[in-house]
């Protein structure tokens, strides 16, 4: 019969030297999945991933939000000072409208510095979860047991205990004498030794894992004080007052998930007096004023001195005192017709607050006649040529300094700044004196002084008021905000202050576990072994270690003996290189 492939016999060196290396068919194959998960873009965005949540990536993000809060410091925020911003933006030109298109003069609210906070947050998140579990897992985890040689540890010293005291109860003398802030363990070992592993400073680790936990928490609160918090400005004179609500506000802004106009219905009365001191160099040293406030509409008015760190509480609202200028008053009277009182706020243009503001005058509708005023205070001027300029921010010597117009404001045309007078209708002026308008006179005026056009206006500088500019602030994670702070900065001095420290102690009777055996007819003795070992610089554990040893010696010495003899104990001089310490029962 003709044999097959299958009836052949199998080759006998391929029976008897099996092949090394298994056959192709044999090897698994990789699935096209797998491929992808080991060398695709699914293998790029964990390595990403792991990057992100790692701990050096959260310290390197923490350092870019610093350095990005920093302009939020040094630039004026649209958000807390509109007029300043403004002002700093006209006066660096093309600077100034960059620095306002990257968001500089809105730090907090920008779209890179919410990418950073975002970034941080996450990567907080991945950090701290596998920290959270390993810290849990170490404190089910027992000490580690006693190494093999006590005396090559930084830290050791050893001695002698005599008597017939086995090594178990002298382990359990030792054990209460470290007390319960050490975590121990009590280990027997071969040879009839038993080794005490114990270990301090766990806490080092919760501080550690506190303070990363709180600052998470804060960045939290944070983010919740942004979507349901609101912040509103307003330029408040002497004299009067606002309610709490959204159309009285010179600047508002409100969080993403803040309710529209939903705010604590308060008022500020009456803003009574404003006081500032000054320096011998003129500049601020505290800034005061006296207000009357009432909490809801039918609560009795209340009293309050708001200062530059001492804001008014109310409900989760705050009121600070931002800053603060000067506000002349003018009566403007025309031939036939009754006197018209104005008092317009001017904003400082340098640090003696040399201010700038404008009044206006409405005339009849069309006819062409309203009054604008520009002018410039000067609190404590000194006159230059015509030109007036503030050598002090105190109230000293005041002349305001006036241009007159008449002509069309154009008031009906729409809102206007209250601050200036349109450019564009003095530019009109200029060409046709029939669109616009058209000087009438300039004059320096002090308090008191008069000037008078060619048609018999008058123009009068009666006085002078000061304003305080105010901000509300709501944020609804103020309280968590602030215990959120308290615990990072306790978990931080925790984490700084607490070492890792672990101590061994071995008790071995002579002759057992290495120890020497002693002399025929000697007292039966015990060898003890310490040896201590700080996981971090601790310039305190060596002193640590001795008043622990000083303490065993004391504590094992006074323990009962497990005989009917109670023999005393006498110490021998010992160090770790030349021989054990003795501890002699008598």
């Amino acid at each position: 019969m003709t044999g097959t492939a299958t009836d052949a016999p199998p080759d006998a060196g391929s029976a008897a030297q099996p092949s090394a290396q298994p056959s192709a068919q044999s090897r698994p194959t990789e699935t096209a999945l797998q491929r992808i998960i080991r060398h695709g873009p699914v293998a790029g965005v964990r390595k990403l991933w792991r990057r992100l949540i790692s701990m050096r990536t959260a310290l390197v993000l923490l350092f870019l939000l610093a350095i990005a809060a920093v302009p939020g410091s040094l630039l004026p925020q649209r958000n807390l000072n509109p007029l300043r911003t403004q002002q700093y933006i006209d006066q660096h030109g093309a600077w100034g409208t960059f620095l306002d298109r990257i968001g500089m003069f809105d730090v907090f609210g920008s779209a890179w510095f919410a990418a950073i906070y975002l970034l941080l947050f996450v990567s907080l998140i991945g950090c701290l979860v596998p920290r959270i579990r390993l810290y849990a897992k170490s404190l089910r985890t027992k000490p580690l047991p006693a190494p093999r040689n006590l005396l090559r540890l930084p830290e050791s010293t050893g001695f002698d205990v005599l008597g017939e005291r086995s090594a178990a109860d002298l382990a359990a003398v030792a054990r209460a004498s470290l007390g319960r802030r050490w975590r121990a363990i009590v280990r027997e070992e071969p040879g009839g030794s038993v080794a005490i592993a114990a270990e301090k400073g766990y806490s080092r680790e919760a501080g550690n894992l506190l303070f990363h936990l709180s600052l998470l928490t804060l960045l939290i609160c944070i983010a919740i004080g942004n979507l349901f918090g609101y912040q509103g400005t307003v330029l408040v004179t002497e004299g009067r007052g606002f309610c709490n609500s959204v159309l009285t506000y010179d600047s508002f802004k409100s969080g993403r998930l803040a309710q529209d106009g939903q705010v604590a219905p308060f008022c500020i009365d009456t803003l009574n007096d404003f006081q500032a001191t000054y320096r011998a160099d003129g500049s601020a040293s505290d800034f005061r004023a006296d207000i009357t406030y009432s909490r809801s509409v039918d609560s009795a008015p209340e009293q309050y001195r708001l200062k530059v760190n001492s804001p008014l509480r109310l409900e989760g609202d705050r009121v600070y005192l931002l800053s603060h200028g000067y506000t002349p008053v003018i009566t403007v009277t025309r031939p036939g017709q009754p006197p018209l009182t104005s008092e317009a706020a001017f904003v400082p243009a340098d640090l003696n607050y040399t201010s700038e503001g404008a009044f206006k005058f409405a005339g009849p509708v069309g006819a062409g006649n309203d009054i604008g005023v520009e002018g410039i205070f000067a609190p404590t001027s000194v006159d230059h040529g015509g030109v007036i300029v503030s050598t002090s921010p105190k109230l000293g010597n005041p002349v305001l300094g006036l241009i007159v117009y008449t002509g069309d404001l154009g008031l009906q045309l729409g809102p206007q700044s209250v601050y200036s007078l349109s450019a564009t209708q003095k530019d009109e002026g200029k060409a046709d004196p029939s669109t616009g308008l058209v000087v009438q006179d300039r004059q320096n005026l002090a308090m008191g002084e008069t000037m008078t056009l060619a048609d018999g206006t008058t123009v009068t500088f009666d006085s002078v008021k000061e304003w305080a500019s105010l901000q509300v602030s709501h944020d609804p994670s103020q309280r968590e905000l602030l215990i959120a702070a308290v615990l990072m900065v306790a978990g931080l001095l925790g984490s700084l202050a607490i070492r890792r420290r672990r101590i061994w102690v071995r008790f071995s009777p002579a002759g057992a576990g290495g120890a020497a055996a002693g002399a025929p007819g000697d007292p039966a003795r015990t060898v003890v072994s310490v040896g201590g070992l700080a996981r971090s610089d601790s310039g305190s554990f060596p002193e640590e270690f001795r008043n622990v040893i000083e303490r065993l010696r004391a504590d094992l010495a006074g323990a009962p003996p497990s005989t009917a003899e109670s023999p005393s104990t006498s110490e021998l001089p010992s160090t770790a290189q030349t021989g054990p310490t003795r501890i002699d029962e008598e």
